[in-house]
């Protein structure tokens, strides 16, 4: 996990930290999710959004309101499933990283 904020290129790679986060944690909530049994009515809009999350963090460093606004949908889609509630604390934390969007 990323301790600093201030912190903005991991070294050799180029990459943003925070990204890289993002990408690790979408990942990993995904493959919860794909290996929870049951199934709940708004699965396929967690799936959906999450494919989303993964897209971006993919293409570089992504927009904070569309990351937000993907996590709100994330969040009330499976905000209720308790076997998924570490896996979403992370993603939201990895969204938390990039900020505050700015005010137009």
């Amino acid at each position: 996990m990323l301790r600093s904020l201030g912190q903005r290129r991991v070294t050799g790679s180029g990459e943003d930290p925070r990204v890289v986060e993002l990408r690790t944690a979408v990942s990993r909530l995904r493959r919860e999710l794909a290996a929870l049994p049951s199934e709940f009515p708004d699965r396929g809009i967690a799936e959906d959004e999450l494919a989303t999350l993964a897209a971006m963090a993919a293409g570089g460093l992504p927009e904070t309101p569309r990351l937000r606004s993907s996590l709100l949908l994330i969040a009330g889609a499976i905000g209720s499933v308790s076997a998924l509630a570490r896996g979403l604390s992370d993603v939201r934390q990895a969204v938390d990283l990039f900020g505050e969007s700015p005010r137009s």
